[in-house]
């Protein structure tokens, strides 16, 4: 149990203070009944243009998560709100049938989850995702998916359609080789030990399996590099990549609040060392700089993981890659969609 805690809203016109201590966190979850699932990104400096999120917020709590000032957008906090007040959205498999049938929709990857984790625990009792990736298998539709959790093992064999039929490819989230550390910064997620063993369980089946170290504290994780990438190449990664914390807007009090709880005496070496790789300060929201640093401590950053890259024999993320063109409109769909006066 921990006492709410969230920094001010800037979508709201008061901000209220506990006079008493704040009282202790309860989880929440609401429902929203969607009329359009897919989200659109127009990011120049991500691969991908379209994102399904079947959850908002997210109850692994970790202190760095960059998509915590989206809850604010629903009159939510970014601190405790968001991994504690969850919404669902139970109409999510119906909403992205209905995107598929449209004509305008040509097949484009699709990416779970480009804001909170689509594997949270939430979906052992939802389904959401695995109703979602069952449409997908349906048509054939191409699909990157992002996670923390070993919870993807449930659906292994609806993976492995997606890889017979379509193309898939499935990113783990590590950005630390030991399991005490990681406690402390993520601390409602699974362990790195059961995220490698998902990982394994996955590219033993022959579903392409990733390794992503997001993100990179400086002064924290940045010497976990070579060990990461050694256990999860051990485990049938084959791809890797890498991305630098980003402390923007609300994120920052968050994250600076948690360290100095969990590191006190590391806290400053942290900032200090972030600072360095983002010119002097802790933000960083320019496309294609946000995701990576500047200086001779990113330099070193950058070498050890290239060294570490080569040396376990990862290929890159290619942003260029084609995905091929699998998407088709199953027979029944064709009639409904003959009767549909949707674009």
């Amino acid at each position: 149990m921990k006492p709410i805690s969230n920094p001010p809203n800037p979508f709201e016109s008061a901000h209220r203070e506990f006079l008493e201590p704040a009282p202790h966190v309860t989880t929440q979850v609401f429902e929203e009944h969607t009329g359009a699932v897919l989200s659109r990104n127009d990011s120049p400096d991500l691969p991908f243009r379209w994102s399904v999120n079947p959850y908002r917020g997210c109850f692994h709590a970790c202190a760095y998560c960059y998509a915590r000032p989206t809850h604010q957008y629903w009159g939510f906090g970014a601190g405790t709100d968001f991994e504690s007040k969850l919404i669902v959205k139970p109409n999510a498999a119906d909403a992205l049938r209905t995107a598929f049938l449209k004509p305008s929709w040509k097949g484009e990857l699709v990416v779970f989850s480009g804001n909170t984790d689509c594997y949270q625990p939430l979906e052992a009792t939802y389904e959401l995702t695995r109703a979602c990736l069952t449409v997908c298998a349906e048509f054939r539709n191409p699909v990157a998916v992002i996670t923390k959790a070993a919870l993807i093992q449930r659906d292994l064999d609806l993976l492995q359609r997606l890889n017979e039929r379509a193309w898939i490819r499935v990113s783990f989230s590590i950005p630390f080789a030991d399991n005490e550390v990681a406690r402390k910064v993520e601390p409602q997620t699974p362990s790195i030990t059961r995220r490698l063993e998902a990982m394994a369980a996955l590219s033993a089946a022959g579903v392409p399996t990733a390794v992503l170290i997001g993100p990179v504290i400086p002064g924290l994780n940045e010497q976990d590099i070579p060990r990461i990438l050694h256990h999860a190449r051990q485990a049938g990664a084959t791809y890797a990549t890498y991305t630098l914390l980003r402390l923007n807007d609300n994120v920052q009090p968050v994250f600076l609040e948690r360290m100095a709880e969990a590191f006190p005496h590391r806290i400053k070496k942290i900032t200090n060392r972030l600072k360095e790789t983002r010119g002097g300060t802790l933000e960083e929201k320019r496309f294609f700089a946000r995701h990576r640093g500047r200086g001779s401590s990113w330099q070193a950053i950058k070498q050890l993981f290239d060294l570490s890259f080569r040396k376990e024999g990862f290929q890159r993320f290619d942003q260029d890659e084609p995905i091929p063109s699998t998407f088709i409109r199953p027979p029944a769909a064709q009639l409904t969609l003959f009767s549909s006066t949707d674009d």
